[in-house]
C-alpha cells in the first residue's frame, strides 16, 4: 500500500502511519524479548498470559488498521486491498498447513505458531505485487 501515500490519500497516509506505530510496536515487544532476560521470569507462569497478550495487541491493531483503511476508501482501493487481504490469507493458511502436516508425517521439525503472523504479511506484500485490479 505504499502507493497510497504517494497519492496523497488521506486513508493512505493513515494506514501507513498506523502500521508503522503498531509494527514498532510488535519489533520492540520482540526484540525486548529476545535480547533482555526481563521476561524469562514469567514463563509457564499464568503472567506469561498478560505477556501474550501484550504481544498480540500491535497485532490486532494493525488488523484494525487495515480495516479502517478498506473502510475509509474508495470502492476500488477496498476492492483491490480485500483481495489481497484473502489472497494472502490462503497462502498463509496453505503454507501453515503443508508445514503441520510435514511435521506430522514427514518429521518437518516444529516451528511455533506465531510464525503464522509474519508470514501472512510477507504473502500480502507478495500478492500485492500481482494484484493490481478488482477483477
Amino acid at each position: 500500500m505504499p502507493a497510497l501515500s504517494k497519492q496523497h490519500v488521506p486513508a493512505g497516509r493513515r494506514y501507513v502511519l498506523r502500521t508503522f506505530g503498531f509494527m514498532a510496536a510488535y519489533v520492540a515487544i520482540c526484540v525486548a524479548m529476545m535480547t533482555t532476560d526481563l521476561f524469562d521470569g514469567v514463563i509457564g507462569r499464568p503472567v506469561g498470559w498478560a505477556l501474550a497478550a501484550m504481544v498480540v495487541a500491535p497485532v490486532v491493531g494493525q488488523i484494525w488498521a487495515t480495516l479502517a483503511l478498506m473502510r475509509d476508501s474508495d470502492e476500488f482501493v477496498r476492492m483491490v486491498t480485500a483481495k489481497q487481504f484473502i489472497i494472502a490469507s490462503g497462502l498463509a493458511m496453505a503454507a501453515a498447513t503443508f508445514w503441520g502436516f510435514g511435521e506430522s508425517f514427514a518429521g518437518a521439525p516444529h516451528l511455533p505458531a506465531w510464525l503464522i503472523y509474519p508470514l501472512f504479511w510477507a504473502a500480502f506484500g507478495l500478492v500485492s505485487s500481482f494484484i493490481r485490479s478488482s477483477n
